[in-house]
């Protein structure tokens, strides 16, 4: 009797389950509700509008990060200087040298700092000004497909319903 029960139990379980999974699908095929998805992240790298961000970029940048990295390789040369000559110094120019090290290497630490701020912030920028291309491209081809809702982002997406190529196709033929 009791195994009985327990299995009327399992099956109104897994009838609710399938339901609740079947339900929102049938429901959406009635309104006639149709959905498409766009990989945002393939669009902010493959887009030429992406490639020559990442140019402007490069170009307001490398200067900067050749910079930090010449005065990390000078700190690095004056700190070995340092210790290959600190047992013939007198304790007085030692310190004076070990305090000028550590500032230095603070000055370094605080523009090091800086320069990703500035990167982070630029590249933000750069992918707002591309965001806002891109959404006005979904918006058109959601209007010449119909479609109701463009997703960002799946766990799996059929190709006919991935839409990032032609995102991608529109932006690289605006100017």
């Amino acid at each position: 009797m009791k195994f009985y029960q327990s299995s009327k139990w399992i099956q109104v379980g897994i009838i609710a389950a399938v339901t609740a999974i079947a339900a929102p699908q049938v429901f959406a095929q009635d309104a006639g509700t149709r959905v498409a998805v766009v990989n945002s992240e393939k669009v902010f790298n493959e887009s030429n509008l992406a490639k020559a961000m990442q140019t402007r970029l490069q170009n307001e940048f490398t200067k900067r990060q050749n910079d930090l990295r010449d005065s990390a390789q000078k700190i690095k040369s004056a700190a070995e200087k340092l210790d290959r000559d600190a047992a013939v110094m007198n304790e007085a120019e030692r310190i004076r040298r070990q305090r000028e090290l550590a500032e230095q290497d603070r000055e370094l630490q605080r523009k090091q700092r800086e320069f990703t701020e500035d990167l982070n912030q630029r590249t933000f920028e750069e992918r707002a000004k591309i965001a806002e291309k891109a959404n006005a491209v979904l918006k058109q081809i959601a209007e010449q497909r119909k479609i109701d809702v463009i997703v960002q982002e799946a766990a799996y997406v059929s190709p006919k319903a991935d839409v990032t190529d032609d995102v991608i196709k529109a932006l690289n033929s605006q100017k």
